[in-house]
């Protein structure tokens, strides 16, 4: 079945903008189906380095090859040739100003190294593409993002979301491919994900040397328990019986292959954000976390003591999903104070606004369940825009705690 992808039209607008456009994200997001058809309406040539013949062509001989290739052109699975990225800059230096020369795609953030950022000042423009959001499974057309920035929320009915078909929900995930599986075959999918396609890009894309698979496989199983919770390295390494420096460093190559999203603390002063408070550990997809945890039956996820965790990280994946085609240009954190104060996401806009979200797995919701939206406000000051708190309910409610409303919306209005 294909999906429309909201993120195509960004993808265009910016080729017409910058001479490359650089198209990232984990393995099975759809990144090689979308710009075949970005290719074909475009009129771009399509070469895929997954071809060992041309892969073998551009690290023996990366100028001639590129030389070759009639331009604009897309090179899919662009980090198996890194040695093409010195010819793809000489290409854009002599581009005489012309645009949308390259599309490339691939699966590990290779241009987040200094070196290369250097080498392409103003010529790249990079985007993300996840799995698919519940926006496009249902062909809508709302940005949430958007819609949570904008403050709008009038009075609607939703329906509800029992947790057993919520758990379908977190089972299934947003993978293409996985969603259109039945349960059996979506649980082979995700053993051969793991399998060949997680521990070998491991291995192939960051040169993992000595005895990794056991600490790799032991390590995600332990991370998708921890979703929606604080990271503490030395407690995981504790637990793995392993060294805490494997393991943030681990945790960061799992980042790099969007497997994972580690989450940082907001706080006013930007300049602290690196260096004060624990981030807060996301998995990038639902599905991959619960078969991870065993969780393969719509009825068990509810049950499980990791439901609560896995609602948090649904919602934090439909945020960043939208996130890649909204108006808005955002950032996205968690907050918890020096009380131990906890709020779920905040999502910052580039002029330093903030809008508070809360998250709240039951159908039923209190006016002392706006506390740490209400003493975020307070942190925040004169920054705060509104916050929200989801639930699992049906209506669109307001609650007015300290003469300040916030909104009840139902985790159904992100279908």
């Amino acid at each position: 079945m294909l999906f429309k992808r909201h993120i195509k039209g960004r993808i265009i607008e910016l080729l017409h903008d910058f001479r490359i456009v650089y198209l990232t994200g984990p393995r099975q997001a759809g990144k090689s189906t979308l710009v075949r058809e970005i290719a074909k309406e475009l009129g771009m040539g399509y070469y895929t380095l997954d071809d060992a013949a041309l892969a073998a062509s551009a690290e023996s001989d990366p100028q001639g090859l590129l030389a070759s290739l009639p331009k604009p052109l897309v090179l899919d699975e662009f980090q198996m040739a890194p040695h093409l990225i010195g010819a793809i800059k000489m290409a854009s230096d002599t581009a005489n100003g012309q645009k949308g020369i390259f599309l490339l795609t691939g699966l590990s953030d290779i241009f987040r190294s200094a070196q290369v950022q250097e080498s392409l000042p103003g010529h790249m423009a990079r985007v993300e593409l996840y799995p698919l959001s519940q926006t496009e499974r249902h062909d809508g057309h709302l940005n949430l993002v958007d819609w949570l920035i904008s403050g709008t929320f009038e009075q609607m009915m939703r329906p509800s979301l029992d947790r057993v078909e919520f758990g379908k929900l977190l089972i299934e995930g947003g993978y293409p491919e996985a969603i259109t599986k039945s349960p059996r075959s979506r649980s082979i999918w995700f053993s051969s994900y793991i399998e060949g396609r997680l521990f070998k890009d491991f291995e192939t894309m960051h040169h993992a040397k000595g005895e990794y698979h056991t600490k790799l496989s032991a390590l995600i199983r332990n991370l998708a328990g921890m979703t929606g919770n604080l990271i503490k390295y030395a407690n995981i390494a504790n637990d793995l019986s392993q060294d805490d420096k494997t393991v943030k460093r681990y945790m960061e190559i799992l980042e790099l292959m969007f497997i994972i999203r580690r989450l940082q603390p907001y706080v006013r002063n930007s300049a602290k954000r690196a260096v004060v408070g624990m981030p807060k550990l996301h998995f990038i997809d639902t599905g991959l976390a619960c078969h991870l945890l065993g969780l393969k039956n719509p009825d068990t996820p509810h049950t499980s003591q990791f439901f609560g965790g896995l609602v948090e990280n649904f919602v934090f994946c439909e945020l960043l999903k939208h996130a890649a085609w909204a108006d808005e240009d955002v950032a996205f954190y968690h907050f918890r104070d020096t009380s131990r104060h906890e709020l779920d996401f905040v999502i910052e806009r580039s002029d330093g606004g903030v809008v508070g979200i809360e998250i709240k797995a039951s159908m039923t919701v209190k006016a002392e369940d706006f506390s740490g939206l209400s003493i975020f406000k307070e942190y925040a000051k004169d920054k705060f825009l509104h916050g929200v708190l989801f639930y699992s309910g049906d209506k669109v409610l307001p609650f007015r705690v300290h003469d300040t409303i916030f909104h009840a919306l139902p985790i159904s209005s992100l279908l």
